[in-house]
């Protein structure tokens, strides 16, 4: 994740606190400084709806294997024994599990933030009320246009109304709520309206993710913005952040899935606050870029352990042979040591790049779906070969 807000405007929100610290881009093997990484649990592949750009094909039927309310709580076990700072449950749609709440529940007990991401549409007042009343620390609710633009993602109408009365109800009960938004060709005109609904209905946050070219989302590989249309996104993504700041609106907005874009934030800052980009570099550093595999992880509703959500065709072991932490630690799976020192590996662009140490490699489920190569470049980078040369890194040089 790159937290605009925190790069341009230095506001201070939990998770800068794990992406912005001087030990967060040093985690290796496992942990450091005694914590483990941040684990998204899919936790089931149930979902009520049909997203075209579901990374986890979620449909109707339950997985025959799906993990069992006994061997979730032993998998959270395992995870507050690692020093995991956050679970994610996610799906599918998490709250199609009738044991949600008692397994969110058992592991908010247990001292890890439980946050969840939802479509939103099963929020009711009383879901809302039983969110804050266990502690769930967050709901992303995932909205990708307003109105039909939404529901034609979602496959089903009425979706964006359902959502928005969840993430009201979330409001209304004091449960922290953000939006989650997928960028497309097929929506980036819909991110003017996506921050005007952030100010309308006083949501703190919002996450703007880059497609992956995983599950159902292979599908829309070319629906995928054009290079220029990414620089625009984010462009435009920059300027609402500074204008809810300049405006004293509080928001906390995060782009996702790119890690290009740190590196063009801060060649942006560059020509017009030098004095800002040094802290955005330091910041970045400080980060290392893309961390699937060391500070992010995954378990799907089978137990299997990955590099990441979008990375599920790739397993590490399952959490009903071993513990998570044995499997997350055990550097013999070769995948997952190159993950842990990937830059030697990477090729193409990736390889040659001059921002490799900020970004790491970027997205490398997008490159294998792209060239089936998990080590070339990322196909979504939209810097240009100028931006990314030794020449423009020895003009930048002197300003770090």
């Amino acid at each position: 994740m790159i937290s605009i807000s925190k790069l341009l405007c230095e506001t201070e929100n939990y998770g800068d606190s794990l992406r912005y610290s001087r030990t967060a881009g040093e985690q290796r093997h496992g942990t450091v400084a005694g914590r483990g990484p941040v684990v998204v649990w899919n936790s089931t592949r149930v979902c009520n709806l049909r997203c075209v750009h579901c990374y986890a094909s979620a449909g109707q039927g339950r997985h025959a294997r799906e993990l069992d309310t006994d061997e979730g709580k032993r998998l959270i076990d395992d995870l507050a024994a690692f020093q995991v700072p956050v679970i994610l449950f996610s799906g599918g749609e998490p709250l199609m599990r009738p044991d949600f709440f008692e397994l969110a529940g058992y592991a908010a007990g247990l001292g890890l933030r439980s946050t969840i991401s939802t479509n939103g549409t099963l929020i009711t007042p009383e879901v809302a009320h039983r969110f804050h009343s266990i502690g769930v620390g967050y709901v992303g609710v995932s909205l990708d246009g307003a109105g039909p633009v939404n529901d034609r993602f979602r496959g089903q109408a009425g979706a964006f109304e359902a959502a928005l009365a969840g993430i009201r109800y979330c409001l209304e009960a004091g449960v922290r709520v953000g939006l989650r938004f997928t960028i497309s060709r097929c929506n980036y005109d819909q991110l003017p309206a996506i921050f005007d609904l952030l100010e309308q209905e006083n949501i703190p946050r919002a996450c703007f993710y880059h497609l992956a070219y995983s599950g159902r989302g292979r599908a829309m590989l070319d629906e995928d913005l054009t290079h220029q249309q990414s620089r625009q996104a984010i462009d435009l993504i920059m300027e609402r952040t500074l204008d809810f700041h300049r405006r004293g609106i509080a928001r906390e907005i995060l782009t996702v899935d790119n890690h290009a874009d740190g590196v063009y934030l801060y060649l942006k800052q560059l020509d017009r606050d030098p004095e800002g980009a040094r802290r955005v570099y330091e910041l970045l550093r400080m980060n290392r870029g893309n961390r699937s595999g060391i500070a992010i992880a995954a378990v799907d509703w089978e137990g299997n352990v990955h590099p990441d959500q979008f990375t599920l065709n790739h397993s590490f072991g399952n959490v009903r042979e071993r513990r998570f932490g044995d499997i997350w630690t055990d550097s013999s799976q070769p995948l997952q040591a190159g993950l842990q020192n990937r830059q030697p590996l990477l090729k193409g662009r990736c390889a040659r790049c001059r921002w490799l140490d900020l970004c790491n490699g970027n997205f490398r489920s997008r490159a294998e779906a792209v060239y089936g190569d998990f080590w070339a470049e990322d196909p979504a980078c939209y810097l240009t070969d100028e931006e990314i040369g030794p020449e423009a890194g020895c003009q930048k040089s002197e300003v770090r």
